[in-house]
């Protein structure tokens, strides 16, 4: 395993574990479980952020419905077929647990990787500006990571001038929004996860972009679950 690609996909949370852990999946004999974390924000609003855990850490940490805990990992993608359609699925993978502590940042990441679609810039109707991107981040085993964040203000403005295949380095926080979408006829309620971003750095392209590109045609609904 290059354990300096763990370096470039960092993630720290703490909160409160909604609805008992499912089944996942299961990888050479280890299975995995999932369930929502509730993480508060600065405000008294919160974020619901979808978690996948190794059974020995559930197990190990007796975790179950309203256990609070703190925990290390990564933000992952994985395409999954729904209703048909391949859609990139978002998860914060832990791979350390931590006693539950109250601290003042509950939520935080840091990922470095590349821009594998052209910004998308827009101003609100309440003239806030917001530009939108893509950040594929490369993991063990030439596999990657597809990353929607969200850039603000001045970091939109800024952000709006990269290119496809830039380098970056963002940090910020891993949230949850809700959205309504039509389908036949109907109001569907559904939730998109995102990293807020609170800094970004431009970096040199100094390395091999070899998996920017890699199945971006399975990206047009990258942020459903």
């Amino acid at each position: 395993m290059d354990y300096n690609l763990m370096k470039n996909n960092k993630v720290f949370v703490c909160g409160e574990i909604q609805g008992e852990p499912k089944f996942s999946h299961e990888v050479y004999g280890e299975n995995f479980f999932e369930f929502n974390l509730k993480v508060s924000r600065l405000s008294s609003l919160f974020d619901i952020i979808p978690v996948t855990i190794s059974e020995k850490l559930l197990i190990d940490n007796d975790l179950n419905d309203g256990s609070k805990l703190c925990g290390y990992g990564q933000f992952r993608s994985y395409n999954k077929l729904i209703d048909g359609k391949s859609k990139l699925i978002l998860t914060v993978f832990l791979n350390r647990i931590m006693p539950y502590e109250e601290c003042e940042n509950p939520n935080y990441i840091e990922i470095t990787g590349y821009l594998c679609k052209e910004p998308v810039f827009r101003t609100t109707p309440f003239k806030r500006e917001i530009s939108d991107i893509l950040i594929a981040v490369n993991r063990s085993y030439n596999k990657s990571d597809y990353l929607p964040c969200i850039a603000w203000g001045k970091n939109a403005r800024l952000v709006k001038t990269f290119n496809v295949g830039d380098k970056v380095t963002v940090t910020g926080r891993i949230q949850s929004r809700e959205y309504q979408k039509k389908i036949n006829d109907s109001l569907v309620t559904k939730t998109a996860y995102e990293v807020s971003l609170n800094k970004i750095e431009l970096l040199n392209n100094d390395d091999h972009v070899d998996t920017v590109m890699t199945s971006i045609g399975q990206l047009e609904n990258y942020y459903v679950r």
